[in-house]
């Protein structure tokens, strides 16, 4: 069965979510092309089929299609404040760069909306962080952006939105990438080694 206007509606609420907070993280400009690949025929039909109301249809189409995604697939490639973006693979092993921080603050307001989204009712200043740290060791990204967002949700779980304006964060985002490297390197076993 699909879904075509409560999916419509949960994503519209989403997106003004993400773009009121990043009215307050200095990129009000830069959220106004938040997810808008959400709107093409390609994402938004499967993802009102697996529409769920509270979590994203993502979830519902990884259970049905033994952990695959077209929708995951399609929506992460196209929209550069999500991990999966700065991921690439190369002779089977996983490269990956550091979200620049237009990106990762994107990242940071956008995981904040689908909390808020997904669960007003128990949302919390800190529900945002517990679900990343419990989760963060599955998500690939380089030390700079992990530790970089962790901080963010960090700052917005004890002080709100003033713990997250756009001097504060700059400065923080230059003084980890000051100290990490931009790119890391996840080498698997049996993957091929890491020369041309």
């Amino acid at each position: 069965m699909y879904h075509y206007f409560k999916h419509l509606r949960t994503i519209l609420k989403h997106r003004h979510r993400v773009i009121y907070n990043a009215s307050h993280c200095g990129i009000f400009w830069h959220s106004l092309r938040h997810d808008l690949s959400k709107f093409s025929p390609k994402e938004f039909i499967p993802s009102a089929k697996y529409y769920a109301g509270n979590m994203s249809p993502i979830v519902n189409q990884r259970k049905a299609n033994e952990f695959f995604s077209t929708i995951c697939q399609h929506h992460s490639k196209r929209n550069a404040h999500h991990w999966e973006y700065w991921c690439d693979w190369f002779k089977g092993n996983i490269v990956m760069e550091t979200m620049p921080w237009k990106y990762a603050t994107e990242c940071v307001c956008d995981m904040l909306s689908a909390s808020y989204t997904y669960n007003k009712k128990d949302f919390k200043p800190d529900t945002t962080y517990k679900f990343f740290m419990e989760r963060s060791n599955g998500i690939y990204m380089t030390k700079a952006t992990r530790e970089y967002i962790s901080w963010c949700l960090s700052r917005y779980a004890e002080l709100g939105f003033k713990g997250l304006r756009k001097k504060d964060t700059k400065k923080k985002y230059q003084e980890i990438l000051s100290v990490l490297p931009r790119y890391e390197q996840i080498l698997l076993p049996g993957a091929g080694e890491m020369k041309f």
